[in-house]
């Protein structure tokens, strides 16, 4: 293949992206097809050139994962590259945003094996109403709100996770529930479009209503932390909501397999095409 779109065995859900980019790509000419990173009987090498796209099966198995990750990119062009991938497994990167001025969702890290209680971690931080779920994770992935009432709730879910993982305790935004999340995606240098996520914490399937406008406080956002990733970047994904404030916040950075929302835009589409025939 000149292409492979890199996924896996078993999608926990279907990407919307899957067939709208392969029939975008082979309308231009290029030869390509899906490979699952998790099938030990698939050859990396298979393509000349493999995007990374709904490989989410990879909270399970991180390390194996960017094992694979490394072989594929010895043998075939990787995007995005190694370099961002391994930035961008661990969330603890919002940290490492937070340093370098870009405004995030206020987060505490809890290292696997810490036992600080979520008490005193509430209690220390000023908050009432916490999001707790594990640093490698994708798709709402062991996801828990917690608050006063479910304090208790909290507690050991945090305890569970952190015996075997790194978790994060974020304060959870209220306008996610109006406002919503909004998803701002990035594609070869520029932001295209916008869709408004509804919650997932009540297990539902992912809630989309777009495209919406990307505001010029939402855009500043978005650029400021994609000036930290020191990798080049055919995509990306940066997901906000406001703060208390109401000024934007990032709540995630997605460089691995974030969806790109391409049946809500087509120019974004087009240009994801033509910077995969330039590469």
């Amino acid at each position: 293949m000149d292409v492979a779109l890199a996924t896996c065995r078993v999608l926990p859900e279907p990407d919307i992206d899957e067939a709208p980019t392969l029939a975008a790509l082979r309308a231009s000419g290029i030869d390509a097809g899906t490979i699952a990173w998790d099938d030990p009987d698939v050859d990396p090498s298979a393509a000349r050139l493999t995007i990374l796209r709904a490989t989410w099966s990879y909270p399970e198995d991180p390390a194996g994962f960017l094992a694979w990750v490394e072989r594929a990119a010895a043998v075939t062009a990787l995007w995005n590259p190694v370099a961002a991938v391994r930035w961008n497994l661990h969330k603890g990167y919002l940290l490492e945003l937070e340093r370098a001025g870009v405004p995030v969702v206020a987060t505490c890290l809890v290292r696997r094996g810490e036992t600080t209680p979520l008490a005193e971690i509430l209690a220390a931080r000023g908050w009432s109403d916490v999001i707790i779920k594990p640093a490698v994770s994708a798709a709402s992935r062991l996801t828990l709100r917690s608050g006063p009432q479910t304090l208790a709730a909290g507690e050991a879910h945090l305890r569970r996770v952190a015996a075997r993982e790194d978790v994060l305790v974020q304060s959870y935004l209220p306008s996610v529930e109006s406002y919503g999340e909004r998803a701002l995606v990035w594609i070869d240098g520029e932001l295209t479009h916008a869709v408004r996520k509804a919650s997932r914490l009540d297990g539902r399937n992912e809630s989309i209503t777009g495209p919406v406008p990307i505001s010029p406080a939402e855009a500043e956002v978005a650029r400021a932390a994609l000036a930290v990733v020191d990798a080049p970047l055919l995509y990306a994904r940066i997901d906000v909501a406001p703060g208390a404030d109401g000024s934007p916040r990032v709540m995630e950075l997605e460089l691995i397999e974030p969806s790109l929302y391409f049946p809500y835009s087509r120019e974004a589409l087009e240009r994801f095409v033509r910077a995969v025939r330039r590469l």
